[in-house]
């Protein structure tokens, strides 16, 4: 077999490894998701009338425009998990192990961050499923929905690589659990929760140029069937951007931590 075939063989067999992991510890890997959805509630039974009545709606109006930036939310919380699972490993001397064995040295971080992305999405179908069952509707057609869909797998795949960075930097599990907070409550301080007109001159200048808003705005526009404008391309680019810098930045952690 060929170099890359080796790769992808190994590569699997961690996949396999992670996805047993999730299913045998659902807690830690699907526990995340249970912030956004309490924010689903919290924000659309506790605030929705006062918030949707200031947009010039009610509770669903609110509910429509909340549940995109409440799924992007949940990609977020996604990275805690992952940032957890990767400093396990790199602590409990599992990844000794792997340096004795005849394995591809990047298998170690794929299936890392192949199995986050497919426990992270399928978080994000609870979401919505809740989010569907208060009332949320969509006016998407397949088309859009299905790029809604490549858009959060996107999204996904760059936060994750960016948290398994935060994962190798990270000496105990604690930490692991703690560096990730700050991409856990971007969204916050974006458009997800609020419009960014309607924030202070301070925040709203920092809430249109951060990533989460560009990406919260693309996939409400796709949920709802309206026009994106740009946001997709910036969303996409800080995909790519994220997605580079963690990936190098993984590289060289892991190669470094392999070596001593």
């Amino acid at each position: 077999m060929s170099t890359l075939t080796y790769a992808v063989h190994d590569s699997t067999t961690m996949l396999r490894r992670n996805l047993k992991h999730a299913l045998r510890y659902p807690a830690v890997s699907l526990g995340p998701v249970m912030t956004p959805i309490l924010m689903l509630l919290l924000f659309v039974y506790a605030f929705g009338d006062s918030i949707g009545a200031g947009m010039g709606g009610g509770r669903d109006a609110y509910l429509e425009y909340l549940t995109p930036g409440v799924i992007i939310m949940g990609v977020a919380a996604g990275a805690m998990s992952t940032s957890i699972a990767v400093c396990t490993d790199m602590t409990e001397g599992i990844i000794n192990r792997f340096r004795t064995m005849n394995i591809s040295r990047s298998s170690f971080m794929t299936g890392h961050v192949v199995g986050s992305v497919l426990t992270t999405l399928v978080s994000l179908v609870l979401v919505v499923g809740v989010a569907l069952a208060l009332g949320f509707r969509s006016a998407a057609s397949p088309l859009e929905w299905l790029a809604a869909a490549g858009l959060l797998a996107a999204i996904t795949f760059a936060v994750t690589w960016l948290s398994c960075a935060l994962g190798l930097i990270s000496k105990t599990v604690e930490s692991a659990s703690n560096k990730p907070l700050l991409v856990q409550f971007l969204p916050f301080l974006g458009s997800a929760f609020v419009p960014a007109d309607s924030m202070s001159p301070g925040l709203r200048w920092f809430a249109e140029y951060q990533p989460f808003t560009p990406m919260t705005e693309t996939l409400r526009g796709l949920l709802s069937g309206s026009e994106i404008g740009n946001n997709g391309w910036i969303s996409l680019a800080w995909c790519a951007g994220i997605t580079l810098v963690g990936y190098l930045w993984s590289r060289s952690l892991f190669n470094s931590s392999t070596k001593r």
